[in-house]
């Protein structure tokens, strides 16, 4: 299919109604002469969902569960769109409604995908997009768990498919546009950059008690509630170190971290020859996402001609100068942590990363203290341990670091209950 003589490519997005899947859809909107989006997967927010299909007229689409999907197609139905038929006139309808695990593997397998932007949390997308990799699909990685889980299984699967996996991360996209067309065995390092977060300047112990309204401030990006305390935690950047070890096939001795508070340089290539090769860009989501959906090509975006505003944002605010310095892991354990888990390999990545969601979502909740965070991973991961990696132990990993990590949060829950 062309528009205007450019070939459009067919676009499906898992978790749709995340921060990753909207400003995917606001790049795919200022680009309808690029993209037709072909399906559309969401959670629970089937309100959002429902809107975005009456915009962009998927032809699969899914909920997070049965009741999700009937309240979906009760929606749809109230709007005037009807399944099959007459949806959305004589140009498309929407072939089919699903929900669940299958659901997920029919907006990225059947839709007639040619990318799939992989924008779930957690592990619930994992199956579809291994199955999208088998069929050759190239995929838009935006979601760190399956990386740092499963990296080294799903490189392997697209190395035999010829799927592209494409890196949506800021850093990790600076870095795979760094290396294009560089010999692999002359690069000597990479260097992600860390915005820092909102605690970069406090103690550890100012740290301890912070409120969920104190972590969620970050200074530069907007992101997710959990990417954005994992920020403060420094958590982010630890998986995407596990994330870029295994995407580019260096250990942990090779993948360094420098914070840069402004968050225009968003990562460097070092060589062997003692060149550097950096990717300097506006703190923007929308331009790595527009990066890996146009692959190879590149998009036309005027906000950005000016080379002011390239670096300094829509405003032409431009960062005059670059600057960047070691994070202190002492303060900032869960950085640590990540490290210790890639040099145990196995599933041990699989670990830090299910217990780290499960100690974010009780520290939202108001179960777990801030500073109680990498406690709950480090506890985690001596209890759980590692195994050689495979899928079903990735399965099995993510459960048992799930478990051990909620009855720390219980036993912390508990002590605090009986201490008031």
């Amino acid at each position: 299919m062309t528009r205007g003589g450019d070939f459009v490519k067919r676009v499906a997005i898992l978790g749709s109604t995340g921060s990753i899947g909207r400003q995917a859809l606001d790049v795919i909107a200022r680009h309808p002469e690029r993209f037709e989006v072909v399906g559309l997967a969401a959670g629970r927010n089937v309100e959002l969902l429902a809107d975005q299909i009456a915009r962009f007229r998927p032809r699969v689409v899914s909920a997070g569960d049965s009741a999700g999907a009937t309240e979906l197609a009760v929606r749809l139905d109230a709007a005037g769109l009807r399944i099959h038929g007459s949806l959305f006139g004589k140009d498309r309808d929407v072939e089919r409604i699903a929900h669940g695990a299958d659901g997920l593997h029919a907006v990225a397998c059947e839709s007639g995908a040619e990318i799939v932007l992989a924008a779930t949390d957690g592990a619930v997308a994992f199956d579809a997009v291994f199955a999208a990799v088998d069929r050759g699909i190239d995929i838009a990685l935006a979601n760190k768990e399956l990386i740092v889980a499963a990296g080294e299984l799903l490189v392997e699967h697209a190395r035999r498919s010829g799927a592209n996996l494409l890196p949506v991360d800021s850093e990790h996209s600076a870095i795979f546009q760094c290396l294009a067309g560089a010999p692999r065995d002359r690069v000597a390092a990479i260097v992600l950059t860390a915005s820092g977060g909102p605690f970069w300047e406090r103690r550890r112990e100012e740290m301890a008690d912070a409120t969920v309204a104190d972590a969620l401030a970050h200074p530069t990006w907007q992101m997710g509630v959990k990417n954005t305390i994992d920020s403060a935690t420094l958590m982010n950047k630890g998986l995407e170190v596990i994330e870029a070890s295994k995407l580019f096939g260096l250990p942990g001795g090779q993948v360094h971290v420098l914070v840069h508070r402004t968050s225009v340089a968003h990562g460097f290539v070092v060589f062997t020859d003692g060149n550097v090769v950096g990717q300097l860009a506006s703190p923007d989501m929308r331009l790595p996402i527009g990066y890996a959906l146009a692959y190879p090509d590149r998009l036309t975006d005027r906000r950005f001609t000016d080379p002011l505003a390239a670096v300094g944002g829509e405003t032409g605010a431009a960062a005059t100068t670059l600057s960047f310095q070691r994070p202190d892991l002492e303060r900032f354990p869960c950085l640590r942590l990540a490290y210790d888990a890639l040099a145990l390999g196995g599933t041990a990545p699989a670990v830090v990363s299910a217990a780290n969601e499960v100690a974010v979502n009780a520290f939202v909740a108001g179960d777990l203290r801030f500073g109680h965070i990498a406690a709950c991973i480090e506890t985690t991961l001596n209890r759980v341990g590692s195994t050689k990696l495979s899928l079903e132990a990735v399965r099995d990993a993510d459960r048992a670091a799930r478990d051990a990590a909620s009855t720390f949060v219980a036993e912390r829950t508990e002590g605090t209950s009986k201490r008031a």
